[in-house]
């Protein structure tokens, strides 16, 4: 397994580089054939290079979900490579999610032959999964559930949660004057804006924990001129549908203070919530199985940022996240992977598959005990 995960970090895949995302997902097509004994599918979309397996043909279905786009520019293998140190893996794209893409290759061909499992490798996930959202959720669909191999949660919990997540840019337009000789003929979209920052901010909720924070800001041309256009981003966080949706009305309904400015809102909802209620089943699942293979007691998370198993337990599905690497530093250059933790991981993904496809009067059934090599 070790070896797996070395071919795809050192394989370099920003999602933004479509090249770069291709050439990845002939790594993780190569490797993924080799290890299930099955061919994959290579979906192209919109130029983004998506992949997909589906194997067997029994009553219940289940979706493994994972990414193998990253945040990481080119180049920063050069200054993060592969390494393995005191116990953990480093390098760009390990904990988030290239260690995740190996783990479901290997849990899913552990399994009896014939295991009804669809496995879906996106290559957009870190930008907003717009060319693999249909994908997912027409996937998702035929499914008894869903499970998300993104990273752990700090200690290695399980993420029960995650807020649902919308994007908005609001545009204001004013009228530009000479700033010295006569502002007042102007209508200066930057104090516009400034009123409507204030108003935006002012829609977070800490009782419901709905953070809505203006991002980037920009207004203005010259230092000598007033502004006769401004923008800015709008980044929202809610844990439930209704908190969501309020916050999204409120958007709508912004309207200018200033005489004769004109403001627009663009964007919306991006990812649903993934609500408790929808991972509740599959975590005491887990914790009995991890419980079964001895790895003492597994805790669960709620978590502000999103993922692919929004849109999946949007759709009422169960989900549960979280299920990949245990480590730490998403996004940030100490990310790292704890090796040990890698079979163990995988042996109770592999476990909650074969348990969630028992047959629904023999769910009880504890499943089999198997230990996955590295």
């Amino acid at each position: 397994m070790l070896q797996d995960i070395r071919i795809l970090i050192e394989t370099e895949s920003p999602s933004a580089d479509l090249n770069a995302v291709a050439h990845s997902a002939d790594k993780v097509l190569s490797l993924g054939e080799r290890v299930l004994g099955v061919k994959g599918e290579r979906i192209v979309i919109d130029g983004c290079t998506h992949l997909r397996w589906r194997l067997g043909e029994g009553e219940r279905r289940v979706l493994i979900l994972g990414h193998h786009d990253t945040v990481w520019p080119h180049g920063t293998l050069a200054r993060h490579p592969y390494a393995q140190e005191g116990g953990v893996l480093l390098g760009p794209g390990n904990f988030d999610m290239k260690v995740g893409v190996v783990m479901s290759f290997y849990a899913v061909a552990s399994l009896d032959p014939g295991s009804s499992v669809t496995i879906l490798v996106t290559g957009d996930e870190e930008i907003g999964s717009h060319t693999s959202r249909e994908l997912i959720e027409s996937a998702a669909a035929e499914c008894a559930a869903v499970f998300v191999l993104e990273a752990s949660a700090d200690g290695g919990a399980l993420k029960v949660a995650r807020k649902g997540m919308s994007d908005y840019r609001v545009s204001v337009s004013g009228r530009a004057a000479h700033a010295g000789l006569e502002p007042e003929k102007g209508i200066n979209a930057a104090v516009e804006m400034s009123h409507q920052v204030l108003r935006i901010a002012a829609l977070a909720s800490e009782v419901t924990g709905t953070s809505v924070v203006p991002t980037v800001l920009s207004a203005g041309t010259t230092t000598n001129t007033v502004p006769a256009t401004a923008d800015i981003t709008v980044d929202v966080r809610a844990w439930t549908q209704e908190e969501q949706d309020r916050v999204d009305i409120e958007m709508r309904s912004l309207t200018p203070v200033l005489p004769g400015a004109i403001l627009s809102v663009a964007g919306g909802l991006n990812r649903p919530p993934m609500e408790a209620t929808m991972s509740s089943s599959l975590f005491e699942s887990a914790r009995a199985i991890a419980q079964n293979l001895g790895f003492g007691e597994l805790g669960g998370a709620k978590v502000g940022g999103g993922s692919d198993g929004n849109f999946t337990a949007g759709l009422g599905i169960p989900t549960l996240d979280g299920l990949g690497a245990v480590g730490g530093g998403a996004h940030a250059d100490d990310e790292h992977s704890v090796v040990d933790e890698i079979p163990r991981r995988t042996a109770l993904v592999a476990g909650l598959i074969e348990h969630t496809l028992l047959p629904v009067k023999d769910a009880n059934v504890e499943p089999k005990t198997r230990v996955i090599g590295r």
